[in-house]
């Protein structure tokens, strides 16, 4: 993978280290998702994901005071019954291309996490937040409710009541409470967030890529599933991994006690 940078006016992207980061940048609206957002980001996405030395991803926001305020509300103001399902849709598409991307993505909440950046996070594996960060889902107050898959991940990754609670009364809540409520997986200072999030990502780069990429099948696949189906999906995915170079070298490296060096082969 080259490294390199570049910004799409409304989203900046860099390679390095086997790692990209992706930011929003339009810190003048709050980083809220524009329609040109949301069809980039999933280009963006589309491009990442047939890159095979591509390790993880970070998205972050840009500035101080937001990951994402969400969607942009004007681009909501005309919508019909039959546009908005197709609004929906579209948002929904970037979660779910979030949730399956084939290498771990890891939000790093610089700020504000509204509505649909609150569904952008909960569409990546992992998340750490600054402690700045907020978290709502506040479409009840515009009279609809959330729409990008919220009502729906919320409430697999911090249960049903605390999810309809923080729904109902459109609640915003701190880093401290998302880390207790279990959706985070960090808090850490301001200053720190990247540094941190960029270490739990060269973590994961020094681990056996192809592993990495069927856990995630293995999680994620098999949520959906029922406990004998999963647990068929993690024996298939656990058995093809040992026609792979990687497994020679880790269980050699660990027999002759020394770092494996894994290729991804």
């Amino acid at each position: 993978m080259a490294e390199n940078s570049k910004s799409l006016g409304t989203i900046d992207v860099e390679l390095r280290d086997s790692i990209a980061r992706i930011r929003f940048n339009r810190p003048e609206k709050l980083n809220a998702l524009s329609l040109y957002m949301k069809e980039e980001l999933k280009r963006i996405l589309d491009e990442l994901a047939n890159d095979d030395s591509l390790r993880a991803v970070i998205i972050t926001g840009a500035g101080e005071r937001a990951f994402c305020a969400g969607t942009d509300i004007a681009d909501m103001a005309q919508l019909d019954e039959q546009g908005a399902k197709d609004f929906a849709e579209q948002g929904q598409r970037l979660g779910d291309q979030l949730e399956r991307f084939p290498v771990p993505v890891i939000a790093a909440v610089n700020g504000i996490a509204a509505g649909g950046g609150t569904e952008l996070a909960l569409g990546c594996h992992l998340r750490i937040a600054s402690k700045n960060a907020r978290f709502s889902l506040p479409e009840l107050k515009l009279g609809i409710i959330p729409g990008y898959g919220g009502t729906q991940r919320l409430m697999r990754v911090i249960g049903e009541a605390r999810a309809l609670e923080m729904i109902l009364k459109g609640a915003t809540i701190s880093a401290e409470e998302a880390e207790r409520y279990g959706l985070i997986n960090h808090v850490v200072e301001p200053a720190q967030l990247m540094k941190e999030t960029e270490l739990l990502a060269h973590e994961i780069t020094k681990l056996a890529p192809l592993a990495i990429r069927a856990c995630l099948k293995a999680v994620i696949g098999g949520s959906e599933l029922n406990l004998k189906e999963g647990l068929a999906l993690e024996r298939e995915l656990f058995g093809a991994l040992f026609a792979t170079e990687d497994v020679r070298e880790g269980t050699s490296a660990f027999l002759e006690k020394r770092p494996p060096v894994f290729k991804g082969k």
